[in-house]
Order: C-alpha cells, then structure tokens, then sequence
C-alpha cells in the first residue's frame, strides 16, 4: 500500500486531516477550489508542526509533502485514503463522492467527515456502496485521536479494515460505530449540552463564560480521563456503578433539563450569545486562541500519557511504533524531539530540570542499545547514574527542534561514562553539554558489580569506535543573552 492521502475539501477540518497525514509521513493532495485554500490550510499545518511532536518523546517520521490540484481525478487518482470533507450538504456530497469514485482505486478507502449523514445516505446512487465508511473527526484532528468509524449494513469489510489500520498507523483511534444513528455517539452528547447551553443562556440564569467555566474547571476535566461512566462507577464510592444508579437514578424524573425542546433560534438570542462571547474571548483572534487550545491539549495529552491513561496510553503505544534502534556510528544520536509546553517556565525557555530529562532519555538510549533494556533490568540489572556535569550553554525555547549526541568516553568493566551534546536542530548550535558517570548495579543488592557478557562487549565495542573522537569540542562557557 502506497502512502497517498487525499483531501477533499480544505476547511478547518480538511485543512487538519491534510496536516495529520503529512506529519505522520504521507504526501498529501488537496483539492479544494476556494482560491485561499492553499494559505488557509498552509497556517492550520504551521500550527499542526508546532503542537504535534510536541506529544511524541520520539522523532516523528519524515514529513510528507502536501499538494494542491485543482482537478479532483488528479487528486485522489492512485491514493490510498481519500477524506471527504466538504460542506453537510447531501445532494453536494453525492455529487462528490460520485466524482471520487469514477477516478479512485477500488481498493482506496473512502472516508467521510461528516458529522450527521449515515453511511447508507452517503451511500445512496454509489458505484461501490461499501468503499464509502464514514471517519467522524474532532477538531483539531491534528491533535485529538478520536475517529468515528461507521461502516454501515453495506460494509465492505477488507475496506473497513484497511480504514481501522491506516488511522491507527497515524495515531488516531478508529471507534467502530456498529449501528447507523444520526449524528454517530460523541455529536450525540454535544448536542445535549448545546441545547441546554442555550436554554440557560436564553433564560437568563448563566451567561457563555459561566457555561465554559463549569465545564473547563469541573467535569470537563474528569471526563478527558475517565469519560462518562467510569467518572460514575467512582462517584458510586465501594459499592461502585449500582449503587450510583440506585442513588441517582430517581433524579432522571426530575424537571431538570429541556433536552427535548430547543428554544426559539432567534436573532435576539444569537445576538445575545453573541455579545457575552466577545466580551468573553474578543480580547483574543482565532488564531490565538487556536495556539493556547494546542497549548493545553499538549500538556493535558502529555500529563495522561505520564500516566498511561486514557488518550496518553494511545499516544505512548503510538510512539513505540516510531522509535528508530540506534546503529553504531560517532557520535550516536540519542535523541530526537520537540521542545513541549509543559518543559517552559517563567522565562519562556526550557526549565533547568528538562535538561536532566533529556540527558536521562540519552543515556536510556544507550543502555537499550547495548542490550541493558527493559528486559534486562526485570532480571534485575541496571546502570545507576553516579554522577553528572550540566552545562547550559544557550536558551532552548518551545518548539524547537533539539537532537542530542552522545559518545561512550569510558566503558571498562562495571564503568560507563557518556559525553552528551544537545544541539538545536536547524543550525546545530550547542545549546548544553552533560558529562555522565554511571555504574553497573544488581538491583538485588542495590551495590555495584559487572555486566553481563553480552552488555559488556556492548559497551566495550563502542568506547573502542568512540576512543579518539570521544572528548568533543571543550565545553563553550554560557553566552550573553
């Protein structure tokens, strides 16, 4: 399989599925006929490049290129995965899908993002029914994993799974959808709360900040890592879910929401909502608030992976997918990342305490590759780092683009010593040095002692190809900034 994604309809949407693909290494073809197209999708990558590595503590693959045609057949002609994205009308999207498959492979998946047709009306009139699945998205895509996949009763399922297989080879999460329903599940949701958002808006009893705020510092935060239900099974206390159905489920007959009526759309009440989100968030562009909604993804996506919950453990098992063995070479590169949000402090550059992490990813990097690796710290074997030298030579801001190279200056017997230099990646500026001493242990006595064979040859093999280029340049004293 070729990997060749095709975007059809540049919007917010499209614009961040196109950026998604080629990050994850695809070349991507956009057709779009709006003239601002390229300029519109070309800022929505920028922000996609800044955030996105920024999840990863591994090198994200190569980028892949994206193109703009402005014919469709040439588009999607030969791609792999085609994402349809254009605008929720159904007569505009039967027309296109219609167009995609007179032009396509039969063997190409064909994704739509819509957010409230059902496969089988998108379906409807379709050369092959069952190529047609629908990939629901959230935005950013970019960002949030979530894909809505609904097949539909006409499913051709070697297309459906070659769908699940390429999200997940990107980093998303495919949901299977087993049943048609308007709107799919997550919209479902939203829309409740959208209803009873403008309920209490219309009535007076909260305005647009208030709404936002008893969601962003309340429940929001306990469903972007337990969801729905598992946030109740614990609200339930010992005697778990039952005991919360029982407790609250008499509640259910109480007049406390109007899900099922919707107060008059009027232009009163669009001006209304209107006003109290400007004076909300108008202070901000879009584009601004764009970056700080990235911002908080990031450090919200990376503190779950910390703890391998969630759309963290999605992210880490995504991760171990991109992680490249090191090969002997002088020096070795030990490390390639983005510098994340969550790694700044106060003055806007990378905290002191970062350098120590990434120093400690370099030298983890090593031991993986001389085979003192998860395995063989089980049988209860490690190095234990003794002593280290940081010197911060140069700022290290958000964002940037950091590699860092390592070179073994002594490996004898129970002893290993590590040279690392972390460089800025654009211009190979050295930005801080770690000498590193550590010493081989058995963590049954906690107390010094050999190698075993197989990781002492290891390390002896690359202090003989380190030994004469080893030392590196002599540490620069801290420049003037």
């Amino acid at each position: 399989m070729n990997k060749i994604a095709a975007i059809v309809g540049g919007g917010v949407i499209g614009g961040g599925w196109a950026a998604r693909f080629a990050l994850m290494g695809w070349d991507v073809r956009v057709f779009d006929p709006d003239p601002e197209a390229q300029r519109k999708i070309g800022e929505v990558v920028a922000g996609a490049e800044r955030a996105l590595p920024m999840l990863y503590d591994a090198p994200m693959p190569a980028r892949g290129t994206i193109s703009f045609h402005t014919d469709l057949a040439e588009a999607v002609a030969g791609a792999a995965y085609i994402q349809e994205s254009v605008p929720e009308r159904l007569e505009l999207k039967h027309k296109v899908l219609a167009a995609i498959q007179a032009a396509c492979s039969p063997e190409s998946v064909i994704g739509s993002s819509t957010s409230g047709f059902k496969p089988s009306e998108l379906q409807q009139g379709a050369a092959r029914p069952g190529q047609i699945v629908v990939a629901h998205p959230f935005n950013p895509v970019y960002l949030l994993p979530l894909v809505e996949l609904v097949p539909g009763d006409d499913a051709d399922e070697p297309i459906f799974e070659q769908a699940c297989d390429i999200l997940r080879a990107i980093g998303m999460y495919p949901l299977h959808v087993q049943a048609e329903i308007d709107a799919h599940i997550a919209d479902r949701f939203l829309e409740a709360v959208w209803r009873e958002a403008l309920w209490l808006v219309n009535d007076g009893i909260a305005t647009t900040e208030q709404i936002d705020n008893a969601i962003r510092y309340g429940f929001g935060l306990r469903w972007a890592q337990m969801g729905l239900f598992e946030t109740y099974r614990v609200a339930g206390g010992e005697a778990g879910m039952r005991h919360f159905m029982e407790q609250f489920g008499p509640c259910l007959k109480w007049p406390w929401t109007k899900l099922m009526d919707v107060p008059e759309f009027t232009d009163e009440l669009v001006d209304l909502i209107a006003g109290q989100s400007d004076a909300q968030s108008g202070h901000m562009s879009i584009r601004q608030l764009e970056r700080l909604r990235d911002n908080n993804l990031v450090a919200m996506l990376r503190a779950l992976k910390g703890q391998e919950a969630a759309a963290g453990k999605l992210i880490l098992d995504h991760e171990a997918t991109m992680q490249q063995p090191l090969v002997d070479e002088v020096p070795l590169i030990t490390v390639r990342r983005k510098v994340p949000v969550d790694w700044v402090d106060v003055n806007g550059h990378m905290n002191e305490g970062r350098y120590g992490q990434v120093f400690s990813d370099a030298s983890e990097a090593v031991m993986t590759h001389v085979g003192a690796d998860r395995a063989y710290i089980a049988a209860g074997h490690s190095y234990f780092t003794a002593e280290t030298s940081i010197k911060y030579l140069a700022e290290t801001l958000v964002g940037e683009d950091i590699l860092v190279e390592t070179r073994v200056t002594l490996g004898d017997g129970k002893k290993l010593r590590l040279w690392h230099e972390m460089k800025r990646a654009a211009d190979g500026e050295m930005l801080a040095s770690c000498d590193q001493f550590l010493l081989h242990v058995s963590l049954a006595t906690r107390r010094s002692c050999p190698p075993l064979a197989d990781v002492r040859d290891a390390v002896e093999r690359l202090a003989r190809l380190h030994a004469g280029a080893s030392e590196g340049p002599a540490p620069r004293a801290p420049r003037d900034i």
